[in-house]
């Protein structure tokens, strides 16, 4: 047991069918599937006590007990990878559950361990996110990077896929960062066990299907999203040249080491 207190369980949503690319959870990278680099990688973080897959698929489950991992089948009616954990922490004891997405296999253990603190450290706190210091101009308009507008007591007063905040007097976006901070969001959200039940229970929002983005479920509805910000950054598999991307760090890696 890595805490003493809280029992602290890692949740990494794994859903077979994806709409960019096929069969996300079983590419191979490197000679392992992608969920296994995650739940590795997420293996390292230093205040999870469990990591568990919560998968809706039986050759996805087949595939992380052949690993030596552990494994919890869902409904495959489960949309949203929160609602997933949700399903899953439904069936286990835990005091804080961590969503991990299922498509990062570089995520940074610490970057888990610092998502984690957040909740620890603030008992008010429900559930907790981070985001990272945008340095590129491309990315404050691209619409695969969420950014997320923040309070001064580090609370989310929003997320979305525009570009937030617009610099209405700027009429050139490249220079945007020149006077002005933005945050991309990073998809790992912590939750206390009897919110993320609660969560589980509130309809899907207007915000949430319009901009895509289950996180909104929870300001829509009057709750409050902890930030905080991080120096690392996420590098999520989406699409076939993410694959090859991601291919090319794996191998940088092991020539280093």
């Amino acid at each position: 047991m890595k805490t003493d207190k809280q029992k602290v369980i890692g949740i990494i949503p794994s859903r077979y069918a994806s709409q960019r690319l096929s069969v996300k959870p079983l590419i191979d990278l490197l000679g392992k599937p992608m969920v296994q680099r995650v739940y590795e990688q997420t293996k390292k973080a230093r205040l999870l006590n469990d990591v568990i897959v919560a998968t809706d698929d039986p050759r996805i489950e087949k595939c992380v007990i052949g690993f030596g991992g552990e494994v919890i089948l869902t409904s495959t009616d489960i949309q949203s990878g929160s609602d997933r954990v949700a399903a899953a922490a439904s069936q286990i004891e835990g005091d804080i559950f961590v969503n991990i997405q299922g498509d990062e296999p570089l995520i940074a253990p610490e970057m888990i361990d610092q998502a984690v603190q957040l909740l620890l450290d603030d008992p008010e706190a429900q559930v907790g996110t981070l985001v990272r210091k945008i340095d590129k101009a491309a990315d404050v308009i691209n619409p695969n990077i969420v950014k997320a507008v923040l309070s001064h007591n580090m609370h989310a007063l929003y997320f979305s896929r525009s570009a937030i905040p617009f610099v209405r007097d700027e009429p050139d976006e490249a220079e945007w960062l020149n006077n002005n901070i933005f945050y991309k969001h990073i998809g790992l959200y912590v939750f206390r066990r009897d919110f993320l039940m609660q969560y589980a229970k509130l309809p899907d929002s207007k915000l949430e299907k319009a901009e895509k983005l289950e996180q909104l479920r929870i300001l829509e509805a009057g709750y409050r999203i902890k930030t905080g910000i991080t120096k690392y950054d996420s590098v999520p598999i989406d699409t076939k040249e993410d694959v090859e991307r991601v291919v090319k760090i794996l191998n940088q890696i092991n020539t280093k080491y």
